[in-house]
C-alpha cells in the first residue's frame, strides 16, 4: 500500500470574526435571561422556601456566567478555517473539538447563513456540502464580506475541478 504525501495538513490559521464571542455571548445570554424571568415569576408568585429561589438563583448565575463568557472565549480560540488548493479545513468546537479536512473535488454546494444576530452584527456562516457521510462542513461566524468572498472562491475552485464531486 502506497501513502500519498503530497498533501500537507496544517492547522487552519483563520480565526472568525472579531465579533463572534460577542455573537456567541448574546445568542447564550438570551435563554439564561429568560430562565432569571422564569425564576422571577416564580419568586413572586411562590415566595415560599427561599433557600430554594436563592440555590436557584446561584445555579442560573453560575451558569450563564460560564455559558456567556467563558464559553465564546473558548469557542473563539479555537474555532479556525483554511482553504487550500486542494481542501477546505475547519477546527470548532469547545469542549468537544473536531476537526474536518473537505477535498476540494468532493464540494458539492456551497451555502451562507446569516441568522437574525448575525446580521445585526454583520456576520455570516458558510457550509459547504461534500459528498461525504460525515455532513457538510461549516465555517461559521465571518465577517459578511469574507464569507460572500469565501462562497464565490469554493464555488469557482470547485465548477473548475476535473473530477465530479458525487
Amino acid at each position: 500500500m502506497t501513502v500519498d504525501t503530497s498533501l500537507t495538513l496544517t492547522e487552519p490559521a483563520h480565526p472568525p470574526s472579531r465579533k463572534a464571542p460577542l455573537v456567541w455571548a448574546l445568542g447564550a445570554a438570551i435563554p439564561w435571561l429568560m430562565l432569571a424571568v422564569g425564576q422571577l415569576i416564580w419568586f413572586a408568585v411562590d415566595p415560599r422556601m427561599p433557600w430554594l429561589h436563592a440555590a436557584a438563583a446561584v445555579a442560573t448565575v453560575l451558569g450563564a456566567a460560564v455559558f456567556v463568557i467563558v464559553v465564546p472565549l473558548w469557542r473563539y480560540r479555537v474555532h479556525r478555517w483554511d482553504i487550500g488548493p486542494q481542501a477546505v479545513y475547519t477546527r470548532s468546537g469547545w469542549l468537544v473539538q473536531e476537526r474536518r479536512i473537505a477535498p476540494i473535488s468532493r464540494v458539492q454546494t456551497v451555502d451562507t447563513y446569516r441568522g437574525p444576530l448575525d446580521r445585526l452584527f454583520g456576520l455570516a456562516n458558510v457550509t459547504v456540502t461534500t459528498a461525504s457521510s460525515a455532513g457538510a462542513v461549516r465555517i461559521v461566524a465571518l465577517d459578511s464580506d469574507v464569507a460572500d468572498r469565501i462562497a464565490a472562491q469554493l464555488t469557482d475552485t470547485a465548477a473548475i475541478g476535473d473530477q465530479d464531486a458525487t
